[in-house]
């Protein structure tokens, strides 16, 4: 499973990008999202709570775009639900 998560917005309006494959993690792992159940997990849970329409957001506020194997969600702070904040910071963090 391939995860994408791109954040625009903010202050300086500056992109950011990252993805992780599940498909090069290792698959059983007592860590919580670091193996591949969790992050699929996760990712789905995070698709889940996708309003139909994207939320415009606040003023200076960063904006998501959120993409599982294809299916694209939308996403704006602070309406964010709590799979979809963690999610994105996993991504963001670890991801390449």
């Amino acid at each position: 499973m391939r995860i994408q998560v791109t954040r625009t917005g903010g202050f300086a309006g500056i992109e950011r990008q990252a993805e992780i494959d599940t498909d090069a993690l290792p698959e059983d792992v007592s860590e919580g999202v670091s193996d591949a159940a969790g992050w699929r997990d996760l990712a789905s849970r995070a698709l889940a709570e996708a309003q139909g329409s994207p939320h415009t957001g606040v003023p200076d506020g960063f904006s998501y775009e959120i993409t599982v194997d294809g299916r694209t969600v939308h996403c704006s702070d602070p309406e964010l639900g709590e799979a979809q904040r963690e999610l994105i910071s996993r991504v963001l963090r670890t991801g390449a």
